[in-house]
C-alpha cells in the first residue's frame, strides 16, 4: 500500500543585494500543502553565515527579517497581524513579488508524501550556503 500523496506549493527565498543587477543567493524555502494544513519555512538566519556569503547588505537586519518571516509563517502572534491570517494567506504574503533585498522565486508545485521532508529536501537542494561544500562566492 502506498502512502497518501500530497500536493504542495513552494518558493525559494532569495537575497538580492543589488536589486538593479538581479544577482541573488538562495537563503530559504517556504512550503505550503493546503490539503494537510502544512505551512513551514526554513531559512539561514545565522548572521555570521549570511555575512560570509552576502556582501553589501546589513546582515543583522537581514537575519531579523528572515526570522520574522519564520514567525509569520508559524503564525506567531508576536509577529503581527499578518501572522494571524490563515496559512494560505500567509504563504501568498511571503511569496508575493517584491522589489526588495529579500525576494521570493516564482511559486512551484510538487507532490510528496511528507511535506516536512519535502521542505528539508528542497532546502538541501536549493540553499547551499552555511554547509560544507556550499556556495562560497557570495553576491
Amino acid at each position: 500500500m502506498s502512502a497518501m500523496q500530497v500536493a504542495y506549493d513552494f518558493a525559494v527565498l532569495r537575497v538580492v543585494p543589488r536589486v538593479h543587477l538581479g544577482a541573488f543567493l538562495n537563503v530559504g524555502v517556504v512550503v505550503h500543502a493546503r490539503t494537510v494544513e502544512f505551512l513551514a519555512l526554513r531559512a539561514v538566519t545565522d548572521e555570521r553565515v549570511l555575512a560570509a556569503h552576502v556582501h553589501g547588505v546589513d546582515t543583522e537586519l537581514l537575519a531579523r527579517y528572515l526570522r520574522s518571516c519564520e514567525a509569520i509563517c508559524a503564525g506567531d502572534v508576536a509577529a503581527g497581524p499578518m501572522a494571524l491570517a490563515p496559512p494560505s494567506e500567509r504563504f501568498h504574503w511571503l511569496t508575493a513579488p517584491r522589489s526588495d533585498v529579500l525576494q521570493s522565486s516564482p511559486v512551484h508545485e510538487g507532490i510528496c508524501d511528507d511535506p516536512q521532508r519535502a521542505l528539508d529536501t528542497l532546502f538541501q537542494d536549493y540553499v547551499t550556503i552555511g554547509r560544507p561544500g556550499g556556495a562560497g562566492d557570495g553576491c
